[in-house]
């Protein structure tokens, strides 16, 4: 998923949407023995698997790449599923802001599901990285429905 998806935002060291910077991660950056610098890819593998553990997630990422990713697994070889599927990121020197695609297990309150991705994501992604993570956007791609079993659907009939 490109960054930058759901919404245009500046970080490279400036505020986000008119808000101040938060000075508090930058000093865990920069130290007296130099900078630290961490990358984007390591900030949506943090935020792929933080979402990935919270229960109701069935899987990231929108069906193309749900479907590239299945194949990808079956090639010998592979290095198995990719944890940055369906997470997008922006890294600037302080922050960092986070956009997941996400397929949920049917039967889940979705908005109550958001709100604990938001802020597992967060949370994960500060405490490892030291970047304020302004911003998590979830886009709800697919609900997973299980399939039953016991029952033929085409063989089935409404009425007796």
């Amino acid at each position: 998923m490109p960054a930058g998806k759901f919404a245009a935002r500046r970080l490279r060291g400036f505020p986000v949407g008119g808000r101040a910077a938060v000075p508090g991660p930058r000093e865990r950056l920069d130290t007296s023995e130099g900078q630290i610098t961490v990358a984007e890819n390591v900030v949506q593998k943090i935020a792929g698997k933080a979402c990935r553990e919270i229960a109701g997630v069935h899987a990231m990422g929108n069906s193309g790449t749900r479907a590239f990713g299945a194949v990808r697994e079956r090639i010998p070889g592979s290095t198995g599923p990719n944890v940055a599927q369906g997470v997008g990121v922006e890294v600037g020197e302080k922050e960092a802001a986070v956009d997941l695609e996400i397929v949920v297990e049917y039967g889940v309150a979705i908005a109550e599901l958001g709100r604990s991705i938001q802020r597992n994501v967060k949370q994960s992604v500060e405490r490892m990285t030291g970047l304020h993570v302004v911003e998590v956007n979830i886009v709800v791609d697919d609900v997973y429905l299980p399939s039953d079993g016991d029952q033929d659907a085409s063989s089935s009939s409404r009425v007796s």
